[in-house]
C-alpha cells in the first residue's frame, strides 16, 4: 500500500524529500522541489480566494508547461477537483466538457496554437501566464483518499468523451507501481511529450516525478528537433510516448544526441514488431516497457523487467498488482480491481453499461491472455468489421501492412460491401522516396496482402495520405476516416 493517502499530502512532502534536487526545467526556468511546492502551495492558496472549496471542480485547457504542474497541484491541495481539457479540442468541444462538468473556472494559455480560449457564460478564465497562481497565501485544504481528485474525460475517438472520476488513493496506489515497472528513477530526468490533459501525460508523468523524485521537463508541441536538443543538453534519460515517437527517434540522423536515454514505455495495440526491435538496435534505450491501459482504469497491464524482447513486441505485459483481467465470449477484454473509475460523471445509466454487477470494467478492446498471464490486444471491439461472417481486426492488417518496405504507417476501416456485408479499406502513409526503392500502388499493395493474410483481412481498398489524423495523444481517429470514405 501507498505510504500516503492523498495526492496534495504526496506532493507537498516532496519538498521533504528532495529538496534541493532540480524538480522542473522549463525553457529558462529551474525550480527545485523545494521551490515547486512553495508555488503549489501560493496556488491552492489563490483556489481558494477565488472561492473553490472542497470538491469544486475547475478545467485546465493549456499546454505542458510549469504552469500546468502549478495549476494542478495547486488546485487539488484546495481540496478542488482537476479538469484536463484537451489542448487540440476547437472552442465549442471544450465548452461543452467544462459546462459538463461544472467547472467553476478554467485556467488557460491565451494564443496557444493561434487560438484564444473562451469559456461558457459565467465561467471565469485565468490566463496562467497571469499572476493568479501566485497571488495567494500558502494554504492546503484536507481531503480524504476517497475524495475524487480527477476526472479526466475520454478522448472520445468513437463518441462523445465522458467524464472519468477517479480518486487520491487508486490514483497513488497504482503509480507508485507503475514507477517501479517503468523503472522510473530518483533523478532521472523525465522529457514529457505526453500531454497532460492525458492520463499518460498526468499520471504516469507528474505524479510519478512526483512520487519518485524525478526531473520533469514539459514539452508543450512536439517538435522531433526540439525533442532532439533537448535530450542532449538536459541529459534526459526517461522518454515515454505513442510508437510515433519512437519512429521519430529512429529517423534522426545524430544519434549520438540520444546516448543519454535509458528507459521508455509505450503502449498497446499498434506496435509492429519491427518497431520495438528496431528502437532496441538502433537506439540507447536499456528498457522499452508496453503496456495497455485506458481512462477507466488507468495502467492495466506493463511488460516485466527481463520479459524477452518477443513477449514485449507482441504484448501488453501481465496485469498491475491488485488488478484482475478475463476475456468475455465475444473476446472483450474485462478489467477489474482497485483501478476501475468511480463511475462516469452524472452519467450512471453509462456507468452501468461499463461496470457490470461484479465489478468488471467492459473495456470495449479485444484481446487475448496466454499461458503466461500476458495480454495481447487485437483491436477495438467498435472497430472490428465482418467479411462474410469473419471478424476482421484492423489493429491485425495494420500490423500486416506496416512489413511493407514502403509503408511507414496504416489505419484500416471496415466499409460498406453489397456481396460481404464489409471489407477493409487501409490508409496508409507511405514512406518517402529517400527510405524506398520507390513507391507502392494500391493494386501491388492488395496483391502483396494476398499473399500474406486470409483472403477476408485483405483491404479491398487503399487510399494514400501524406498523414493519419491524430487526436493528441497519438491515436489514430478512425471516425474521420470513416468520415473520409463517405
Amino acid at each position: 500500500m501507498t505510504r500516503w493517502s492523498t495526492i496534495p499530502e504526496m506532493v507537498a512532502s516532496a519538498a521533504d524529500r528532495f529538496g534541493d534536487a532540480e524538480a522542473v526545467v522549463d525553457g529558462p526556468l529551474r525550480l527545485t522541489f523545494v521551490e515547486l511546492v512553495e508555488r503549489i502551495r501560493c496556488a491552492a492558496g489563490a483556489f481558494a480566494e477565488l472561492g473553490i472549496a472542497k470538491g469544486d471542480r475547475a478545467a485546465i485547457w493549456a499546454p505542458n508547461g510549469v504552469e500546468w504542474i502549478v495549476a494542478a497541484f495547486g488546485l487539488v491541495s484546495a481540496g478542488g477537483v482537476l479538469v484536463p481539457v484537451n489542448t487540440r479540442f476547437k472552442v465549442d468541444e471544450a465548452a461543452d466538457i467544462i459546462s459538463r462538468s461544472g467547472a467553476k473556472a478554467v485556467l488557460v494559455q491565451q494564443g496557444f496554437l493561434g487560438v484564444d480560449f473562451v469559456a461558457p457564460q459565467g465561467v471565469p478564465v485565468i490566463d496562467v501566464k497571469s499572476d493568479f497562481l501566485s497571488s495567494g497565501r500558502p494554504f492546503s485544504r484536507p481531503v480524504d483518499g476517497e475524495d475524487i481528485s480527477d476526472i479526466i474525460f475520454t478522448s472520445g475517438t468513437t463518441g462523445r468523451p465522458k467524464g472519468v472520476m477517479m480518486n487520491h488513493r487508486q490514483n497513488l496506489r497504482l503509480y507508485e507501481e507503475w514507477c517501479d515497472l517503468a523503472d522510473l528513477r530518483r533523478d532521472d530526468r523525465y522529457l514529457m511529450v505526453n500531454p497532460y490533459f492525458h492520463t499518460f501525460g498526468y499520471k504516469a508523468g507528474l505524479i510519478a516525478s512526483f512520487i519518485r523524485g524525478a526531473t520533469m521537463l514539459p514539452v508543450p508541441v512536439f517538435d522531433i528537433d526540439r525533442v532532439v536538443e533537448l535530450i542532449a543538453a538536459e541529459r534526459v534519460t526517461m522518454l515515454p510516448g505513442p510508437p510515433t515517437l519512437y519512429h521519430s527517434l529512429l529517423g534522426v540522423e545524430d544519434k549520438a544526441a540520444l546516448a543519454t536515454l535509458r528507459a521508455g514505455v509505450t503502449g498497446a495495440a499498434d506496435i509492429p514488431v519491427e518497431l520495438v526491435r528496431r528502437v532496441h538496435e538502433e537506439l540507447p534505450f536499456q528498457t522499452l516497457a508496453t503496456g495497455y491501459g485506458l481512462t477507466e482504469a488507468g495502467t492495466v497491464t506493463l511488460s516485466r523487467p527481463g520479459d524477452s524482447f518477443e513477449d514485449i513486441a507482441t504484448t501488453a505485459g501481465v496485469a498491475c498488482d491488485g488488478v484482475e483481467m478475463r476475456i468475455a465470449e465475444d473476446g472483450e477484454v474485462l478489467v477489474r480491481g482497485y483501478t476501475v473509475m468511480q463511475g462516469y460523471l452524472d452519467d450512471p445509466v453509462a456507468t452501468a453499461e461499463a461496470i457490470d454487477p461484479d465489478g468488471w470494467l467492459h473495456t470495449g478492446d479485444l484481446g487475448t491472455i496466454d499461458d503466461a498471464g500476458r495480454l495481447r490486444i487485437v483491436g477495438r471491439k467498435k472497430d472490428m468489421f465482418i467479411v462474410g461472417g469473419f471478424n476482421a481486426y484492423p489493429a491485425e492488417i495494420e500490423g500486416f501492412l506496416l512489413e511493407h518496405p514502403a509503408v511507414a504507417q496504416a489505419a484500416v476501416i471496415g466499409v460498406p460491401d453489397d456481396r460481404l456485408g464489409q471489407v477493409g479499406k487501409a490508409f496508409v502513409v507511405p514512406k518517402t522516396h529517400e527510405d524506398t526503392d520507390g513507391v507502392v500502388t494500391a493494386e501491388q499493395l492488395i496483391a502483396w496482402s494476398r499473399d500474406r493474410m486470409a483472403g477476408f483481412k485483405v483491404p479491398r481498398y487503399v487510399e494514400f495520405l501524406d498523414e493519419l489524423p491524430l487526436n493528441a495523444t497519438g491515436k489514430v481517429m478512425k471516425d474521420k476516416l470513416h468520415e473520409r470514405h463517405r
